[in-house]
């Protein structure tokens, strides 16, 4: 079976670096939310060098700056928070054996309460401050 993330079609690129690319995601939760994906078919985080983690969050920044210059030229407000995520093997919900980071952008009243953020993934777990 061949890898989603290995045979991108070169206009979904939206940036890349020697090590990464930046797509926009096919199901996006948020307007902007974008997925950075190493170029070297791995699929864990915990297989990245030095530079492949680099060049991760190096993208997100581009991936922040892109969304809020998007949505500025399109009069749209800009994102007030951004998640940032990555599942990590089948246990943590990983759909896609490929290594990629979400980012995801939070716009004010999206959630009714959007205290814990990624901890809603284990939601009985997650609201820890009653």
């Amino acid at each position: 079976m061949q890898c989603l993330f290995c045979h991108l079609a070169p206009t979904r690129i939206a940036a890349e670096s020697d090590y990464c690319v930046l797509i926009d995601d096919a199901f996006p939760i948020s307007p902007g939310h974008c997925l950075i994906i190493p170029k070297r078919h791995i699929q864990s985080f915990f297989e990245t060098d030095a530079a492949e983690r680099e060049a991760l969050f190096a993208l997100a920044q581009t991936a922040k700056t892109r969304i809020e210059r998007h949505r500025c030229a399109e009069n749209q407000s800009i994102p007030n928070g951004y998640n940032l995520g990555i599942n990590d093997g089948a246990a943590a919900g990983q759909t896609v054996p490929h290594l990629h980071l979400h980012v995801i952008p939070r716009y004010s009243g999206d959630s009714d309460d959007p205290r814990g953020g990624i901890r809603w993934v284990l939601p009985t777990k997650a609201k820890y401050w009653d």
